[in-house]
């Protein structure tokens, strides 16, 4: 049996394990509550609730939230989305919980009211708890059913998991309101218990011995493609959708997730049926959390505009979640018309939905729809909306919203598992060709006074739209009359602080993931600027702050002067769009400075706020519009300082190397190959180091190189299957036709050694390469891997990395682990995948049975579905 190496590889290898776990100890510890309260008909209170709070949020949200992480990595759509989400329901219910404790009277003697005022705990916890908790329970169980439906196209154990999920979910939610349906909540959630303990024993055993021993997850419960068959006028058909970075799952299911869960809170809310939305506000604010997280899986794939669409609906819902929460619980539903007419912020979220529609044209008709209503979402929030009409045209902008995310979850869900288009998404609108011919009208129209923009790297400009994004709502929402009043002031605070400094924080991050020049210098310190902004203008009005901190703020304002100085002579060897946004902003932080000594020229800071905003909804157009079609389509402005960057001589080499993209670099590696020489190849997953099966003496010097023990044995990598016809191995039509549908692609094949090797061409390293009687062969889905075997014939391979050290994913790793030890390195940039091939043991095919020895790129599941699909198929 071959051996399981490589760290990578093991170590993402079964974080079902811990997401099953987590559901199983949450479901445990609400169980016991549940059979507390049945037992001594007093339902647990207090302390109680507050611990069984704090361990659902560490258990069931903390743990969760880490396999939905290496899910995720893995490439694991359904579990990446459904240990993300129920990460959120588990740490929704915990807080509630802890709500429940901290509002819980000490004694059945005194009055709910009269507990609250000996505990010191507001009055408006108790009452809208159970009716909060019920808004936010009856989405995740709509969205529980789903999961629980599309697990059954990959196992058959994840299904009774988060079946048993949904149904104690069900009463718990009766539970609230009747108390007799928790003792049924207790079984089910005991069942979930028992099921994932088997499931995440199955999954771990596998994990250790890299096979199932116990079953459940070798084979779906039914074949995902029994829900129908690919839609030939969907997007995919039409070449539109993008090359996939296969290095992570795709995170759309989990954004549609997360836009079912917030609005049917709203919803459930605006129909008045809860007076306080204080629960509400923390189920939104944990939900949104998970939607960032789509957001930022989206932004690993370099897909900027899921990245964009979740953040902005991210941002979205927590401003408005916080903004009802200070209407119902700080001013208790007492605002003046005045107060929400001041709030323009959602003029800005309005225009942003515009755009989100126009650059949605060349996806699908899910996608344009699902902006539509999101547009409709922000018309329905204008503030300027009578009071009366606003929550009921809110309520029901939300339910429609609601009913699509349900159904968008469900196909993306189903879609991403079958890899093909069979849930109905609709035809593409406009052709990308179109689209784009129409963003170049519009920059002719706008002019030649801007020349085109210098080569931008696109991974760099990917969070550029969001942090224009933040910085437009910040600004909207500062803008304000001469002398406002105290209810409008509780209101912008959440406006500014969570567009402006909080969600500017995630953009920062990802500005240093991104590998900007400057890193996360401007979004951090425009961070610094909005959530200084807001605690002065805003809160400190609240909080009468005295004349000596006003002077402290003086201080702090003449420092963002200074600071901002230099941003702008940053964004002077940027674009001219970013050195307008500086600029301007040095204007708003002279307005500020003036605030702090009581001579503010309102006038002056409402027209500077109102140009930033102008500014940097152009800046989110364009950093969009660049981004998604990989190139100039509008005009950022040249930079006004151009970096005239100095020649430094470098150190030599370790070793040769040559560009995979020119033809003379090719067979520059071929020679060095055909010289018994051994090379660093990119393959369809990580990079490998090559022999070439001519010159077997290159084979043994591989061993040496990686010090890699001599009884593992190396595989051979040929560019096609009908190599291997030409050479006429003895094989059954069963493996036959397995090795058609896995190749070309991420799998190595171990068949049966023979002399048929030597018409292959590995005749002078028959004995250097495999074992005995086995062979392990390759076919990569790779260009350039293909065209090198044309020109060397047969190549031995094997990972290009130390042996027990993880897998190389550049070739700078290879140049700088191994370039003194080999004779040419073939440069192909970042690798397609982080782990290797999955190697499949096809000894045993004609008796109906193969072996997954090691999972690598392609899941066991997906290989085991092909399998039995081509077994099937053979009846």
């Amino acid at each position: 049996m071959a051996s399981v190496d490589g760290f990578p590889a093991s170590f993402y290898g079964e974080p079902g394990t811990l997401g099953l776990l987590a559901n199983g100890i949450s479901a445990f510890l609400v169980l016991l509550q549940n059979f507390h309260g049945a037992h001594t008909g007093v339902p647990a209170q207090g302390v109680e609730d507050i611990l069984a709070g704090v361990h659902l949020i560490l258990i069931g949200g903390v743990c969760q939230v880490v396999a939905g992480f290496l899910s995720f990595r893995k490439y694991d759509h359904l579990s990446g989305t459904a240990f993300v989400g129920y990460a959120a329901l588990w740490s929704s219910y915990g807080a509630t919980r802890i709500f429940l404790g901290g509002s819980s009277p000490l004694s059945s003697n005194l009055s709910a009211e009269a507990a609250n005022a000996s505990l010191g705990t507001p009055q408006w916890l108790s009452p809208p708890i159970s009716e909060s908790a019920i808004a936010g329970l009856v989405p995740y169980i709509l969205l529980s059913f789903i999961l629980a439906f599309c697990s059954a196209t990959v196992n058959y154990i994840m299904p009774f998991v988060f079946g048993a999920i949904t149904g104690a979910l069900v009463f718990e939610a009766v539970g609230l309101v009747g108390g007799w349906a928790l003792v049924v909540s207790g079984v089910l959630e005991l069942l979930i218990l028992l099921f994932a303990i088997y499931g995440s024993a199955a999954l771990l055993i596998k994990g250790v011995y890299q096979r199932y021993i116990l079953k459940g997850f070798g084979n779906p419960l039914f074949n995902v493609l029994l829900l129908g068959t690919a839609n030939a006028s969907s997007s995919q058909s039409l070449g539109q959708e993008k090359k996939k970075n296969t290095k992570y799952a795709e995170p759309m299911a989990l954004g549609f997730f997360c836009d079912t869960v917030s609005p049917f809170i709203f919803a459930f809310y605006c129909f008045g049926y809860v007076s306080s939305f204080a629960v509400g506000a923390v189920w939104i604010s944990i939900v949104c959390a998970a939607q960032l997280l789509s957001s930022y899986y989206s932004y690993l794939r370099q897909d900027c505009y899921h990245a964009t669409k979740f953040g902005l609906h991210c941002t979205y819902w927590l401003v408005k979640a916080w903004e009802e929460f200070v209407l119902s619980v700080l001013l208790e539903g007492r605002v003046e018309a005045g107060a929400r007419e001041a709030m323009v912020g959602d003029w800005f979220f309005l225009a942003a939905a515009v755009i989100l529609c126009v650059v949605s044209l060349n996806t699908d008709s899910l996608e344009l729809i699902h902006n539509g209503l999101f547009l409709l979402l922000t018309v329905s929030t204008i503030s300027q909306i009578p009071l009366r009409a606003y929550y009921i045209f809110f309520g029901v902008a939300c339910s429609i919203f609601t009913a699509l995310s349900l159904y968008g979850t469900f196909a993306r869900l189903v879609n991403t598992i079958a890899e093909k288009p069979l849930i109905l998404i609709g035809p593409q609108p406009v052709s990308t060709d179109r689209l784009q011919n129409a963003f170049a009208i519009l920059k002719r129209c706008m002019g030649a006074c801007w020349k085109r923009d210098s080569t931008v790297s696109t991974a760099s400009q990917l969070p550029d739209a969001l942090f224009y994004l933040t910085n437009g709502v910040a600004a909207l929402s500062a803008i304000h009359a001469a002398w406002p009043d105290w209810s409008f002031m509780h209101l912008t605070v959440p406006w500014v602080l969570i567009s402006g400094a909080v969600i500017q924080a995630y953009i920062s991050r990802l500005q240093v993931q991104g590998g900007r020049r400057f890193g996360s210098v401007i979004p951090s310190f425009y961070a610094a600027i909005w959530a200084t902004w807001s605690w002065y203008r805003f809160a400190g009005y609240l909080l009468n702050i005295s004349i000596g901190s006003a002077y402290a703020f003086t201080a702090g304002a003449v420092a963002f002067l200074v600071a901002n100085g230099f941003l702008m002579l940053i964004a002077a060897y940027g674009n001219l769009v970013l050195l307008a946004l500086t600029t301007v902003m040095e204007v708003i932080l002279v307005c500020f400075l003036l605030s702090t000594v009581g001579r503010l020229p309102y006038q002056l800071e409402i027209a500077m706020l109102a140009i930033f905003s102008i500014i940097c909804l152009y800046g989110v157009l364009a950093s969009m519009a660049n981004c998604i079609f990989s190139k100039d389509v509008m005009p950022l402005g040249p930079p006004v300082f151009k970096d005239e960057k100095k020649e430094v001589a470098l150190p030599p080499l370790p070793c040769p190397i040559a560009d995979s993209r020119l033809t003379s670099g090719l067979l520059t590696i071929a020679k060095l190959l055909d010289q018994s020489g051994v090379c660093g190849i990119p393959t369809d997953t990580v990079y490998a180091l090559a022999a070439s099966c001519k010159n077997p003496a290159a084979i043994e010097k591989i061993y040496n190189i990686k010090d890699r023990p001599a009884e593992k044995p190396v595989c051979i990598c040929i560019s096609s299957v009908e190599q291997l016809v030409a050479a006429k191995p003895p094989f059954s039509p069963l493996l036959w036709e397995f090795m058609r549908n896995v190749y070309p692609g991420g799998i190595s094949c171990i068949v049966p050694k023979g002399d048929w090797l030597f018409k292959l061409g590995v005749g002078p390293a028959y004995d250097r390469v495999g074992t005995k009687d086995s062979i392990m062969i390759r076919v990569p889905d790779h260009t350039v891997t293909v065209h090198l075997c044309n020109f060397t014939g047969p190549l031995a391979i094997t990972s290009a990395n130390p042996s027990g050290e993880p897998d190389s994913t550049h070739h700078d790793m290879v140049v700088t682990r191994l370039g003194h030890k080999i004779q040419g390195v073939l440069c192909d940039g970042e690798s397609n995948e982080v782990v290797a091939s999955t190697v499949v043991n096809c000894l045993k095919i004609d008796e109906g049975t193969i072996t997954i020895l090691r999972e690598g790129c392609v899941p066991a599941v997906k290989v085991r579905q092909v399998f039995e699909r081509v077994k099937n198929s053979m009846l």
